[in-house]
């Protein structure tokens, strides 16, 4: 190889790579990596200089989805105003990482064992952290715990991801499905209050 060509391989955006691969899966998750690298305009040699293998691969999609999860719940603003609120500007503001976090949704083994990324864990308690706000304030109903609304809220973005990369469903329409679904479930409605409980 050239001292140009080496340059050239050495020069690829790993970023680039990755979010072409993070695409590429979430539209088609049983990709293979020489699909992955087609995608990526590269060489499977080259995508293996980057990622030794799929469990490589996803791990560092895991990475990317944890990070474009934790800055959409910085976004999101979730101590400010109503929990209500907070969780409409949550949805919007990770609808963009939506696709991925389906896709990671599908790979058991990130949730398996003790190898589960301490990110995963960082999030559910923020969210869960929202919710139990909304219960303590009167907003959210209080028989739902915060840990069953958050993981309601990740399988309605993951749905919602798959009902648009289907066709099944505009992508205009993502936010409000899947707030109000979610949201229709978890206000509170005095008059059918099943009793006092608190908030796990």
């Amino acid at each position: 190889m050239s001292h140009l060509g080496y340059c050239c391989l050495m020069a690829v955006d790993r970023d680039h790579v990755l979010r072409s691969a993070a695409a590429l899966l979430t539209r088609k998750s049983t990709a293979t990596m020489d699909e992955v690298a087609k995608g990526a305009g590269i060489s499977r040699a080259t995508l293996h200089r980057h990622f030794a293998g799929r469990d490589a691969l996803v791990r560092a999609l895991e990475a990317l989805g944890i990070a474009e999860c934790e800055s959409a719940l910085d976004a999101a603003r979730l101590d400010d105003g109503p929990a209500s609120d907070a969780v409409r500007r949550l949805v919007v503001e990770i609808e963009s990482a939506s696709g991925l976090l389906a896709f990671l949704y599908t790979e058991s083994q990130l949730f398996e064992g003790e190898e589960q990324h301490e990110g995963w864990t960082r999030i559910d308690d923020r969210i869960s952290a929202l919710f139990r706000r909304g219960q303590l304030g009167g907003e959210f109903r209080i028989d739902l715990t915060p840990a069953w609304l958050t993981e309601a809220l990740f399988g309605l973005l993951a749905s919602g991801a798959w009902m648009v990369q289907s066709g099944k469903g505009a992508p205009k329409d993502f936010p409000y499905m899947v707030v109000e679904l979610l949201l229709g479930g978890a206000l509170r409605h005095p008059e059918h209050d099943p009793g006092p409980h608190d908030p796990a």
